[in-house]
């Protein structure tokens, strides 16, 4: 399915200008890519965008590239350790003549999901799930310690041990 965005006009110079003066018929494909706080670890990849089977040039942030008008397919993913493609997403835009397409991406926050890309807003896919295993390990941490501090085999610092022949006490050596 093929997506049309809204024409957008940034007011910032550095970005190419709109129209048939750039020799392409001023089609814009522009990608906003970003990750979650969470996964702050991403920000040591670089995201790869391809459009058309053709890598360009990529950062996290807004990537806009001129393309010629007409159909074409946009990839993005992050090389990262395992899985060695991270957050795939793919997408099929239509670009016309003096608009840009504006699409966003966003990174997931668990490494075996694929990730979001078409017309922003996008959610990061995984969200919900990273927040209920971060809940429930927070869980079990604080129920961990709790455990450790109030077991039954714990003996009081000044309590005797056992008590020996004739009436003498053995103690655990931490009184004075």
């Amino acid at each position: 399915m093929a997506i049309l965005a809204p024409p957008y006009r940034p007011s910032s110079p550095g970005f190419p200008p709109l129209g048939p003066a750039r020799g392409d018929g001023g089609a814009t494909i522009a990608v906003t890519m970003r990750y979650a706080p969470l996964a702050f670890l991403l920000g040591l990849f670089t995201p790869v965008l391809e459009i058309d089977g053709r890598r360009v040039q990529a950062a996290w942030g807004r990537v806009s590239t001129p393309v010629a008008l007409g159909e074409h397919h946009v990839h993005v993913h992050v090389p990262y350790l395992l899985p060695s493609r991270l957050g795939s997403a793919d997408t099929t835009v239509v670009a016309l003549p003096g608009r840009t397409c504006e699409l966003e991406y966003r990174a997931p926050l668990l490494a075996f999901l694929h990730g979001a890309l078409g017309p922003p807003p996008q959610k990061y896919p995984g969200f919900t799930l990273a927040v209920v295993l971060l809940i429930v390990t927070a869980i079990l941490a604080v129920c961990g310690c709790a455990a450790l501090l109030t077991a039954p085999g714990r003996r009081a610092a000044h309590a005797p041990v056992a008590a020996g022949p004739a009436g003498t006490e053995f103690t655990d050596g931490l009184t004075s």
